[in-house]
């Protein structure tokens, strides 16, 4: 059975430097990606994929995965992938 995933915050709190993990956006907010956390291997890889520094991305939905728009495309991660993308809100951003 799938496990219910907790409400994400509109605009998550952070920590002191204002940032929190991909996983806690609601969906149909975008945010700003600010720092990609794992081993080399892992990290080049999302980049590859689009999930780099300073990236705009907009969770598109919450479910089992998490699907995200990414340079234009939509990608879907798993939430234990989305909790290593620290984001920021970006600036002007009203939360859905």
């Amino acid at each position: 059975m799938n496990e219910p995933i907790s409400e994400p915050r509109a605009i998550p709190a952070g920590d002191s430097t204002g940032l929190y993990p991909l996983s806690q956006v609601r969906a149909g907010t975008s945010v700003r990606i600010k720092h990609v956390s794992g081993s080399p291997e892992f990290t080049s890889r999302l980049r590859e994929l689009g999930f780099c520094e300073d990236q705009k991305v907009r969770l598109i939905s919450r479910h089992t995965n998490i699907i995200c728009q990414v340079c234009h495309a939509r990608l879907g991660i798993s939430t234990q992938l989305a909790d290593k993308i620290m984001v920021e809100t970006i600036p002007g951003q009203k939360a859905a």
